[in-house]
């Protein structure tokens, strides 16, 4: 089934929102420490249930669908009508903004998997010799923030969207009217049928 335009922003716009969702629970589901328990010569940790790592594995997993979605739309060709990336990328705004898309979208994947598997693995490797052990949990703030960086390359796959539909749309004009707006003939080609006019 062919996608268009707008099928793609919403989908973009939808993954990016549950990510944010699920990445925004995530973190205010986050315990900021777990409990000590002294054995012999070690610390066992032990932490509330709460789905913290689920939820973050989601936010993720819905942030790299919104990135796919948003990089899928801005070469998918509309219509049957395809446009070389080079004439895309030959407009300096839609080359700003896709870089500035990219660079989002790789500190968001950091942001929200960095404290994820962190977490994770602090729940797995709940034994300590350290005897001084406070239990930690994941750095707070990384999530939340990941989850809002995740919004904000969302928004930016939609602005570079936009921008490629402009830059889609200069580029048939060219192919479709090579001479000119309107097919208007240059003084030069005029001026060239009417020597050659008067020399017949």
């Amino acid at each position: 089934m062919a996608l268009s335009m707008k099928q793609f922003s919403l989908l973009v716009a939808f993954f990016g929102v549950l990510s944010f969702i699920f990445g925004v629970i995530a973190e205010n589901k986050k315990p900021a420490s777990g409990t000590p328990f002294p054995g012999i010569g070690v610390v066992i940790c032990k932490y509330p249930s709460d789905p913290t790592v689920v939820l973050g594995y989601l936010s993720f997993a819905f942030f790299l669908v919104s990135t796919a979605f948003g990089l899928w739309s801005l070469f998918y060709p509309y219509k049957g009508k395809s446009v070389p990336q080079g004439a895309l990328f030959r407009s300096s705004s839609f080359l700003v903004f896709f870089n500035i898309a990219l660079f989002t979208s790789g500190l968001a994947a950091a942001l929200l998997l960095w404290p994820t598997v962190t977490e994770q693995l602090h729940r797995l490797h709940n034994v300590h010799r350290n005897l001084k052990t406070d239990c930690p949990t994941s750095k707070t703030g990384l999530l939340g923030g990941g989850a809002f960086v995740s919004l904000d390359a969302a928004l930016l796959w939609l602005v570079a969207l936009m921008l490629a539909d402009n830059a889609r749309e200069d580029y048939f004009d060219d192919v479709d009217d090579p001479k000119g707006e309107y097919g208007q003939v240059t003084t030069d080609e005029y001026d060239g049928h009417a020597i050659a006019k008067g020399i017949a």
